[in-house]
Formats: structure tokens, sequence, C-alpha cells
């Protein structure tokens, strides 16, 4: 089967699409025949050495798949061959196929495309259990986003609104803005021409938001902090911006703000029943028409290239996914 290789740590550009033994398919596993992979952020991180976690080299890339499944292992239960599902692998996805153990897989809805389905579950999964199981958002709350043009970006202005909080969208071109105001944002601040910090407060007559969700980190991070109210809670999502923000913690004590870290792969590892009821209640909010995937650009395997380089220079709105 063909897989994209990353046999050491270097830059992205250095991957190769190569002929590679298909993997075996041990006790309660399922192989599926993957027909579109979402292609995120930390998938550069990873092959570049520069994740949290470092694995074995060589190895594939790839956090998620939508697919087919073509063959079912001992002991598997609860899945059907031939049934259309979505899979959180971490590795693997970047691949014509891709093992998974049965409880990793869900089915997709009928209504679902695989190009939907590979955008949708890191992001909308990573996003729902920031806002629902950390923050705890309250319907009538105000979320603010930053980077809300990006993949976990619209993600979070879709489910707030879903969810009845009244979101600020933050980007930096008036484009990207124009495309969270699209998926339902109610306001917005473009950080490259605006004070962030002002403008937010302006927005909420001086009260801040209850919480703030950052992917981005970087220079906004302290000014994004500073826009929050009493009690807010600040999600620590990710660092796209690249340098790791140093917070004065006096900024925690003032106002009785709340930091708090979103690790959703290690969440799920933890509490995949609470995933699980989590993911139901996404498939819900899709079916009711309350959020959709939006996707960037499709790609195939050899061009993941163009994909990282989308989202290196931050050109995505919404989600890029490769079609093997």
């Amino acid at each position: 089967m063909r897989a994209l290789v990353c046999k050491d740590f270097a830059p992205y550009d250095q991957l190769t699409v190569e002929d590679v033994p298909e993997p075996e398919l041990g006790e309660g596993m399922v192989m599926i025949d993957v027909k579109a992979a979402g292609v995120n952020f930390p998938d550069i991180l990873l092959v570049e050495g520069k994740y949290q976690m470092k694995p074995p080299t060589p190895f594939v890339p790839g956090m998620e798949a939508a697919g087919v499944i073509s063959e079912l292992g001992q002991n598997v239960q609860g899945l059907e061959q031939g049934q259309r599902v979505l899979v959180a692998t971490m590795l693997g996805a970047f691949a014509e196929k891709v093992p998974a153990h049965f409880s990793q897989v869900v089915p997709m809805p009928d209504s679902m495309s695989f190009e939907e389905g590979a955008a949708l579950t890191t992001i909308y999964g990573t996003s729902y259990h920031a806002l629902k199981d950390r923050a705890k958002l309250k319907e009538g709350e105000t979320v603010l986003v930053l980077g809300a043009a990006g993949g976990v970006g619209i993600a979070t202005v879709q489910l707030a609104k879903a969810m009845g909080a009244k979101v600020i969208a933050a980007a930096s071109s008036d484009e990207k803005l124009a495309f969270a105001k699209e998926n339902g944002a109610d306001e917005t601040v473009n950080y490259t021409t605006e004070d962030l910090k002002t403008k937010v407060k302006e927005l909420t007559g001086g009260k801040g938001v209850d919480v703030v969700y950052d992917p981005v980190g970087g220079d906004f991070a302290e000014p994004a902090l500073r826009a929050s109210g009493w009690d807010a809670r600040y999600l620590v999502v990710g660092f796209a911006a690249g340098p790791i923000p140093k917070i004065p913690l006096n900024l925690a004590l003032l106002n009785s703000r709340n930091i708090m870290g979103v690790f959703w792969g290690a969440w799920v590892g933890r509490e995949p029943r609470a995933n699980a009821q989590n993911l139901k209640e996404i498939f819900d909010f899709f079916e009711a028409g309350k959020i959709k995937p939006q996707i960037s650009a499709s790609y195939k395997l050899e061009d993941v290239g163009k994909a990282f380089e989308d989202l290196m220079e931050r050109r995505v709105k919404g989600k890029v996914v490769l079609t093997p």
C-alpha cells in the first residue's frame, strides 16, 4: 500500500510517499480503507520532532481519517465490514489503509461525507472538550476565539454558537473575519489593525469575556487574558504563532481568572466513554445543521507538502484534508 513515511525527524518537505507492507491486524483491531484524512498542525510538529511525544522512526503520520472498514480482527465489538467510520489514530492515517482498535472507531452519520468526517474528529473533539468539559461553558456567556478562521477556531465558533454563547472572533485579516461571521461569529476583532484588549473590552461593555479559546499563543496571549472578566476561563489549546507565551501570574489572581490546559488527545485515552458521548453530541449538532466542517482545500497524498504549506502560511480557512 502507499503511505507517507517519516524516516527521521526533519522538515516536512523531506517526507516521501512510498509503497510499504500492509499493516498486520491484531486482536480487537479493524482495518480501514482511508477515503480522506485530516491534516493538523500537530502533524507538522510530529514529523519535525517538536511535539510533546516523539514516536520511534520510521512512522506514518496522520492523526485522523474517515473511511470504510475492510477487515475485522478477532473479538471486535459493535462494528461491521463495509461500515463508514471515523477514527482518531494519532499516527498512521496518511496511508491507503490504517489499522485501529475498535474502541477508537466511530460510525459516521449517513449524511456526512468522508471529507467532512476527516475534518471533524480532532478539531471538533478538541473544541467541544475545551468548551464543555474544561470551561463548563454556559448559555449566554461570551467566548473570545483567537485564530478564529483556522481549523479549531472555526469549529469553536460553530460549537460555541450551538451551545448558546455569544462569540467574538479574532483573526489576522478582514477576509478571515468575514469567514468567521459566515460561520456564526457575532462580533470580530482584527488583531493586526486593532488593539485586542481594548476592542474586546468595548464589545463587552467593559466586562470582559467569560472564556478565551487560544490555539495561537505568542504575542496575543496576554492581551487576550487581560480582555477576560471575573472568574473567566482562559483555555490554552496550542501555539500556532510559534513562541510559548510567558503569562504574568498576577493576571490569574486579578479577577480570579482560571488558566486551563486543553490536551484532548491525552484526555481521550483517559476518558474514552466521555469522548464517545461528546462525539455523539457533536454528530447531533451536525445532523441538526448547527455545525458544518469547512474544507479549505483537498489534496492528494503526494501533495501533502502543499497541505502543510497552507497551514504554515496561515492560508487555511477551516480544514485541509488528504485523499489517498
